[in-house]
């Protein structure tokens, strides 16, 4: 699930031990399109979403001026849609050698060539929101209603500048989530029936099809997915996140924590009790918000876990880029770690 260190605990601490998505609803799209519907290369015209909280976003015409989550922007490029704006991890900077590189959650975005209006929690710039002349904000949903990386202390200033359009990133299988995507890219006149997307979405199915059978013939292979902090270890639950609550459509074997926290998302374990579930692989939230593997050399206890020793440690790409391509080497990966694994715990 996203990390967001807690939220205080609650979206940021829930989603820093884990990654989630979506849920589904209705679109329509200019014309009055039914429920689930969107006009293909709408470029003119009234233009309309329904999106997962059941709310309708209007404009005059289909927007031009957007401005979106990073990782949503993300996925639209990748259909053929680009935004204006980006808040949410978009880079990761070097002060001591002056560079900035773009952050896991960027894809393959050119980030000097958007205006980046928050490069991490709780920061957005609504001056600068505001002299892009939004015509439409999107962004993702973790839980219900709440606007990802929109500020609350802000948002009531954001959500009068332009309609807003959130897309669930939790309860629903990866699938149902990437359909979303396609109506939004859609509605905001992506041709997803090019040949770009529709060969992207058979790699996809292919690549689901080779982790069914991997997970298939090695269901004793028990994959547990972490986040690391200085003081805790977060074992997530598989059964909220878009991409675990698929894979585990898929077969896979996943190490259910026995003491959630109270949304349901991950167990945080001292770093004394992180041997509390054995695994074969681990799956490791890839954030720039987490420490990677190569940061807990000095924690004896993770170096003593079977997986850690076997050297059957992968990244998790925690909060995914919700387009075809950007999906399909996620379970390819996993596939992988799967196919090779031998048995350690």
């Amino acid at each position: 699930m996203p990390d967001t260190r807690a939220i205080s605990l609650t979206r940021r601490g829930l989603l820093a031990a884990g990654g989630a998505l979506g849920i589904g609803a209705a679109l329509t799209a200019c014309g009055g399109g039914k429920d689930g519907e969107a006009t293909a290369g709408a470029t003119s015209g009234p233009w309309q979403f329904k999106d997962d909280r059941g709310q309708v976003a209007k404009t005059e015409a289909t927007p031009k001026n957007i401005v979106a989550f990073t990782g949503m922007a993300a996925a639209l490029h990748d259909f053929g849609v680009e935004v204006k704006g980006v808040f949410g991890p978009t880079y990761v900077e070097d002060k001591a050698k002056g560079t900035r590189t773009p952050d896991v959650q960027a894809g393959d975005l050119d980030i000097d060539k958007v205006t980046v209006l928050g490069n991490v929690w709780g920061e957005f710039n609504v001056e600068q929101y505001a002299a892009l002349a939004p015509d439409v904000l999107i962004t993702d949903m973790w839980e219900k209603d709440a606007l990802w990386y929109v500020p609350d202390e802000s948002k009531d200033k954001i959500l009068k500048l332009a309609p807003s359009v959130a897309l669930s990133a939790a309860d629903q299988s990866m699938p149902k989530v990437l359909q979303r995507h396609v109506e939004l890219a859609e509605s905001l006149g992506a041709d997803v029936g090019s040949k770009k997307v529709t060969d992207a979405k058979a790699a996809f199915e292919k690549a689901a099809a080779r982790l069914r059978a991997a997970a298939r013939a090695k269901p004793e292979i028990k994959v547990l997915v972490g986040s690391a902090s200085a003081d805790l270890f977060y074992v997530s639950s598989p059964a909220r996140p878009t991409d675990t609550l698929y894979f585990k459509e898929l077969g896979v074997n996943f190490v259910t924590p026995g003491k959630l926290d109270t949304g349901g998302w991950f167990e945080g374990l001292s770093w004394e009790n992180v041997d509390s579930y054995q695994a074969d692989v681990i799956m490791m939230d890839n954030r720039a918000s987490a420490l990677q593997p190569d940061a807990l050399a000095s924690k004896p206890t993770w170096a003593q876990l079977p997986a850690v020793k076997a050297g059957q440690v992968v990244p998790r790409v925690t909060e995914p880029v919700y387009s075809y391509e950007k999906c399909t080497p996620i379970l390819d990966d996993l596939a992988e770690a799967i196919e090779n694994a031998k048995k350690v715990a």
